[in-house]
Formats: structure tokens, C-alpha cells, sequence
């Protein structure tokens, strides 16, 4: 018989590199505690993340005298 456990997966901190573990006893996976959890919440919040993109003809019609 194979056991269908596995062991759990450990991965760095998104926030600040920190080993955690990214299993259901860690309640702030994939992050190592609730500060660096709330650090990218706000983060996202403040809209301090942004994926570039070359400007839409909605933004270039908004430009136009």
C-alpha cells in the first residue's frame, strides 16, 4: 500500500524570503505571517503593483486635445 500524504512544501515568503511552510496549518500561505500577508495586501491596495501595457485606444482618444 502507498501513502497518499506528502510531506509538506516548503517555499520562500513572497514578502521577505522567509522559509515557510505552504500547507492548511499555515493560515497565511504562501506567506509566513499575518504582517506579511497584510504588507501585500496593502500593497495591492495602494496599487503599488502594475503590469505594463502599451496604451489603449481609450487611453490615446483621452490624450487627444
Amino acid at each position: 500500500m502507498t501513502d497518499s500524504r506528502r510531506a509538506p512544501l516548503e517555499v520562500k515568503c513572497p514578502a521577505c524570503g522567509e522559509t515557510t511552510l505552504y500547507a492548511p496549518e499555515n493560515t497565511w500561505r504562501p506567506f509566513c505571517s499575518a504582517r506579511c500577508q497584510g504588507h501585500d495586501f496593502g500593497a495591492w491596495a495602494n496599487e503599488a503593483y502594475r503590469v505594463e501595457a502599451p496604451p489603449s485606444t481609450e487611453d490615446l482618444d483621452e490624450a487627444a486635445p
